[in-house]
């Protein structure tokens, strides 16, 4: 039997002030920060990791935070919107909710589902969509309340150079299935339960620009070590390139850019977040590789500080 991913690990964006990056994505949108290191090739940029409450496979985005990064746009071989799952009757919450710190949002209808859409601080497109699948949020910060919280991705529209092939690997090689297709969207669904349904548009698009405000790769989950050694294979066995197999820390990484220009990446569900820091502690302080523990103070003064805060309130 052919690999199947069950859906999204993570999905990795770049932004540029890091305390106005967990304001955001802690603040207002309540998720937890539970990872706050560096990027190991990197190590001037934090890598901040945001999730349920113990930032599980299908509910991570994580970003690097440079001061100094160019504005990207938005475009062709990137994940065009984040989609992120909320409980079946949130969305007006969170409409009420967006709209109190001035938030713009719109509405779209695709595949007989509502989503609310809206951008981040820098530009980065994001939605919310009710969805019975995937297990409800733990963690409640910030006056969200457990039965509104983001659960973790609904899933991503990606946005490719060439869809025809885009299509192509998400079904012949991550083994997902084409459901349906509505309003010029091709909708694609993995076996899990989050983080398991793929939008993209039937039309390929112009390239985009990477940087501030735009996704850099989007990770798909592989069960364990042994299979992700299976993936290596199959991905070189449809004929990619795929990278050698990279230890992050918190889970094992390949890469490779499929033909539309999207950067894909594989990786484990294993070892997870408390692999170098209490389960209960998560997040709280910067966690280095053992490479790097000997220039900490080095690390520590090249980084701006950043706290999780309550947010303030614009009104209306």
């Amino acid at each position: 039997m052919s690999l199947q991913t069950t859906g999204i690990h993570h999905i990795t964006a770049f932004a540029r002030n890091p305390q106005e990056n967990v304001d955001f994505y802690a603040g207002v949108l309540g998720l937890k920060l539970v990872k706050k290191t560096i990027n190991f090739d990197a190590p001037e940029v934090y890598h901040l990791y945001f999730g349920n409450e113990a930032g599980s496979p299908g509910t991570i985005i994580t970003f690097f935070p440079w001061p100094e990064s160019r504005k990207g746009r938005i475009g062709g071989g990137q994940v065009g919107i984040t989609t992120f799952a909320v409980p079946v009757g949130a969305l007006g919450f969170w409409e009420e909710r967006l709209a109190s710190f001035r938030i713009d949002t719109s509405k779209a209808e695709r595949f007989g589902e509502t989503f609310l859409q809206f951008s981040d601080h820098e530009g980065m497109r994001l939605e919310l969509v009710e969805r019975d699948e995937g297990a409800p949020s733990q963690w409640t910060f910030g006056g969200i309340p457990a039965d509104k919280a983001i659960k973790g991705f609904g899933g991503a529209v990606l946005f490719s150079t060439n869809a025809a092939k885009t299509m192509e690997v998400l079904e012949q090689v991550l083994g997902l299935t084409k459901s349906a297709e509505d309003a010029g969207y091709v909708r694609y669904v993995a076996s899990g339960d989050s983080g398991n349904v793929i939008d993209i548009p039937g039309s390929s698009m112009e390239w985009g620009a990477g940087g501030a405000g735009t996704v850099h790769h989007i990770a798909w989950r592989a069960a364990d070590f042994a299979e992700h050694e299976q993936w290596q294979q199959a991905v070189a066995g449809h004929g990619y390139q795929p990278t050698g197999i990279i230890d992050r820390q918190y889970f094992n990484a390949i890469y490779f850019r499929e033909s539309g220009g999207i950067l894909f990446e594989i990786a484990t569900d294993p070892p997870g977040f408390a692999n170098d820091e209490p389960a209960d502690a998560l997040g709280q302080q910067l966690m280095l590789p053992a490479w790097l523990e000997p220039k900490r103070a080095l690390i520590e003064a090249n980084l701006l500080p950043i706290e999780v805060r309550e947010p303030e309130v614009k009104g209306q």
